[in-house]
């Protein structure tokens, strides 16, 4: 795919337009209800008829695919009084993308077709806040071992997935809680380099909330997802839309202060309720841990208004059962104090597991490189990547 078929990222949801200059954008939403309509396939004329594209530019589009190697027959409707219409899908296999989970003790790989389906899954030890190196070097292991099982297909880049803060405009961390040495360090650049990849870089909890997003239509609504394992974040999806707030630092959930005279968290401060949480998991208080949860949900339901709330994270896996009961109580209560969960009542906000289970980080992460390519959300290649000299969007 050429640099001028990249999609024009922030359309998604929105006619189709007959402009040259946004012909990545209409390849995108064309892409997209590939991708939707699966196995069975879709029409041109359907196609048209849902884009608002008109039939020639659709089949120069459609054209322009199959040679590619994206799209291919899957046979022909029956004829309603005309010819029959031939019917186009999805080439799962045609290209790649591999999600990263840099978590504080486990990189998690997977490589993810363009279906959104897992193909292979790597996980490998990892000391996060040992520094730069230990994690490249890792990092390069387990993608060269991926790109293997790619059978030739093009890899079209690697989302990557770590604790924040971070700048995902610039892909530079800032102060990671408890890894203070990576302040100020390049880690999109520095994996493009080391990866010979174009590179998103985002922070885990958004790119759970990216991949979960996925599955939603365009605004659906909202939800906060929960991410408790070595620390506690949350990723933010507000009108359909992934919030990273104007200086990308919204979801650092677990920073909440709570208890004024708490236990000391790792970011400096007292009573966070990531401290309090990890401090009840440590002594094996799990209803305690998930209390301290579900004061912070009510707190985000409260603020925000959100929808629904999913709960994810290493530690939340090992024991859904008392979170799960911890966080619908707190809300729960608080649809009880507010007389429904907004404005418009309607009971408590419900609360579910994330699906993905313990690969929801890197399957979002490979999401931040197949969204966009698809008409969907999030930065991705369209914005905020790093290529490594000499290559162009795609290859």
């Amino acid at each position: 795919m050429s640099s001028n078929d990249l999609p024009f990222v922030g359309f998604s949801g929105s006619p189709g337009a007959n402009l040259p200059a946004l012909r990545g954008h209409n390849t995108a939403l064309v892409l997209g209800l590939l991708r939707a309509a699966g196995e069975e396939g879709v029409s041109r004329l359907e196609l048209a008829a849902h884009t608002g594209l008109t039939p020639q530019a659709v089949s120069k589009i459609t054209a322009r695919l199959r040679a590619e190697g994206l799209a291919a027959e899957a046979g022909r409707r029956a004829s309603t009084g005309g010819k029959p219409a031939t019917v186009l899908r999805l080439v799962p296999g045609a290209r790649y993308a591999v999600g990263l989970h840099l978590d504080r003790d486990e990189l998690t790989a997977v490589l993810t077709d363009l279906a959104g389906e897992a193909v292979a899954v790597r996980r490998a030890p990892l000391a996060f806040e040992a520094g730069a190196e230990q994690v490249l070097a890792t990092a390069a292991r387990e993608v060269t071992a991926l790109r293997a099982r790619a059978g030739g297909s093009p890899v079209l880049g690697v989302g990557a997935a770590c604790p924040g803060p971070l700048d995902h405009t610039t892909g530079v961390l800032h102060r990671v809680t408890g890894a203070p040495r990576w302040d100020g360090f390049p880690l999109r650049d520095a994996l493009a380099a080391r990866l010979g990849l174009p590179v998103v870089l985002d922070k885990d909890t958004n790119a759970a909330a990216l991949g979960l997003a996925q599955d939603l239509p365009q605004a659906a609504g909202s939800f906060g997802y929960l991410h408790l394992g070595t620390g506690l974040g949350a990723g933010l999806v507000l009108g359909g839309s992934l919030y990273r707030g104007p200086r990308t630092g919204a979801g650092e959930f677990g920073h909440q202060t709570v208890q004024w005279d708490g236990p000391r968290c790792t970011c400096g401060r007292r009573g966070c309720i990531e401290a309090l949480c990890l401090a009840a998991v440590a002594r094996d208080d799990l209803p305690a841990a998930a209390r301290a949860l579900g004061v912070g949900a009510a707190n985000l339901v409260e603020l925000l208004d959100i929808d629904r709330v999913l709960l994810g994270g290493r530690t939340v896996l090992e024991h859904p059962e008392p979170f799960l009961d911890g966080v619908t109580g707190a809300l729960a209560g608080l649809a009880r104090i507010r007389g429904g969960s907004g404005a418009g009542g309607g009971g408590a906000v419900p609360v579910a597991l994330a699906r993905g289970g313990a690969r929801a980080v890197a399957d979002g992460a490979a999401q931040l490189v197949l969204a966009p390519l698809f008409g969907g959300r999030g930065p991705g290649l369209g914005g905020g990547v790093a290529r490594p000299e000499g290559t162009s969007a795609g290859e």
